[in-house]
């Protein structure tokens, strides 16, 4: 980056101080090597940027933050970053936000007025849970210049499981459009001419769309997605269905097995319930009997161990000996068995009618379960409120559709080349074009059907103008 600068600056014929913060000193190390020169290095000081910042206010940041996910920071850490967001947000952010969230946050702090950002930063800064939170807060108190997204085959990073995006950000009153785009070719040249254009569309070249888009419509719908702005009326997938996520283990290679491995061991049939483990053992959009005989005839486990709560003592001889051959090998004390009482009572699902493949790169998400298993978690349990054979048939053909399966993207979590996961509560908020609802037969009332014209212009605060 320092680099870089150097190279656009020569250009421009700007002068230029560099500085930086870092906590790793072979870095720096590495960077002379690379041909950094030591006069701009000498102004790299060795400090946490996000949790030790520079006192004097920046005129530019640009930066990488890393991506490190917020189960891999200590709780250390983590009070110390709620502390910082309760400080400049004024609210605690969710703790699932990651540590490039916190340095977005410190980097905007720390801009001096009319200071400029960009940051390349993973989707979901702008898809989490507490997008809404923090994007409110950017729009109210900075402007939004210009943000980019990129095609999976477009990708900066390419093998890498993230979708990135780049975010321009000013110190500045806030304004109420910015400029989006959307690169279709690696490596693509326009963009930067693009930026450097300062965001003129007439720079921008074939392979690269943008556009002019609302920030309240973008903050709503995600800046990592494309505009959304419905032509007709829609209803919440969650008036037709609640959604559970599928069933924790805590130990698969112990309690889902093949049937050749429950009659080795003798166990009783009664304690078990038929199960999929796998997306990829779901080959259509169906699962059958005749496949839970394929994934035996191949060796893949679909029978799972289903203990109830009873004291050890009050099961078979064969299971007993089973579950205390699981106590031996120390399952009690992993994290997840420490929570269930006894350790190895597990969780039950009534069977779903509808699996739904949370995370993946399938276009048919949803999945008609005909042979009457629970799933593990690489699956949703989807339950419809109606539960008469003619109303789920008519549930199915909503769930099938073209325009059902596109809007996923609208709820869910975008990673590297295509793939999005969808959690619980955000398939509940999958918005069903009313006409589709027609088409496959499911009425529904007035009273529940959101207007497309009443939620773009509505007037709650952002994270609740759309209903997902």
């Amino acid at each position: 980056m320092f680099r870089a600068a150097r190279a656009v600056a020569s250009e421009r014929g700007w002068s230029l101080t560099l500085a930086g913060a870092e906590i790793d000193p072979a870095v720096l190390e590495q960077a002379r090597v690379a041909g950094t020169s030591g006069e701009d290095l000498d102004r790299v000081e060795m400090r946490d940027f996000v949790l030790d910042p520079p006192e004097t206010p920046l005129q530019a940041i640009v930066a990488n933050p890393p991506y490190i996910r917020h189960h891999r920071l200590n709780a250390a850490t983590k009070t110390a970053l709620r502390s910082l967001a309760v400080r400049v947000l004024g609210v605690p952010l969710d703790g699932r936000a990651g540590l490039h969230v916190y340095f977005l946050i410190r980097a905007l702090d720390r801009l001096a007025p009319d200071g400029r950002l960009a940051f390349i930063v993973p989707a979901d800064t702008f898809e989490g849970v507490f997008a809404p939170v923090l994007w409110d807060w950017i729009a109210r108190h900075y402007r939004l210049e210009a943000a980019v997204s990129f095609a999976p085959e477009a990708s900066p990073f390419p093998g890498v499981d993230t979708n990135p995006l780049i975010v321009f950000i000013r110190r500045a009153t806030p304004v109420s459009e910015f400029h989006w785009g959307y690169c279709h070719r690696p490596e693509d040249p326009s963009l930067a001419a693009w930026i450097r254009s300062g965001f003129d569309a007439t720079a921008a070249g074939s392979d690269l769309e943008v556009r002019v888009r609302s920030v309240h419509e973008a903050v709503v719908t995600g800046l990592s997605r494309r505009p959304w702005n419905p032509q007709s009326e829609f209803v919440l997938l969650g008036h037709f269905v609640s959604v559970m996520r599928g069933i924790v283990t805590g130990a698969n290679d112990f309690f889902f097995m093949t049937a050749r491995r429950v009659a080795e061991h003798g166990l009783p049939m009664d304690f078990f319930h038929r199960a999929v483990g796998r997306t990829r053992d779901v080959e259509g959009d169906l699962i059958r009997e005749s496949d839970l005989d394929r994934w035996e005839a191949a060796g893949r486990p679909s029978w799972l161990l289903v203990p109830d709560g009873r004291p050890l003592s009050g099961f078979p001889p064969e299971l007993r000996a089973y579950l205390e051959r699981g106590q031996a090998m120390g399952l009690p004390a992993r994290p997840i068995f420490r929570g269930r009482s006894p350790w190895y009572k597990m969780e039950r699902r009534p069977v779903p009618p509808f699996l739904f493949a949370y995370l993946g790169r399938r276009n048919a998400r949803f999945i008609r379960n005909l042979a009457g298993v629970v799933p593990l978690t690489c699956f949703l349990c989807v339950y419809p409120r109606d539960d008469r054979p003619e109303a789920i048939d008519r549930l199915w053909r909503v769930l099938r559709h073209p325009e059902t399966v596109a809007n996923l993207q609208m709820v869910g979590k975008s990673y590297g080349e295509g793939a999005i996961k969808v959690e619980p509560r955000a398939l509940e908020r999958l918005p069903i074009p009313r006409r589709v609802l027609e088409e496959s037969g499911l009425m529904v009332a007035d009273d529940i059907v959101v207007a497309s014209r009443n939620a773009t212009r509505s007037s709650k605060p952002a994270q609740q103008a759309f209903p997902f």
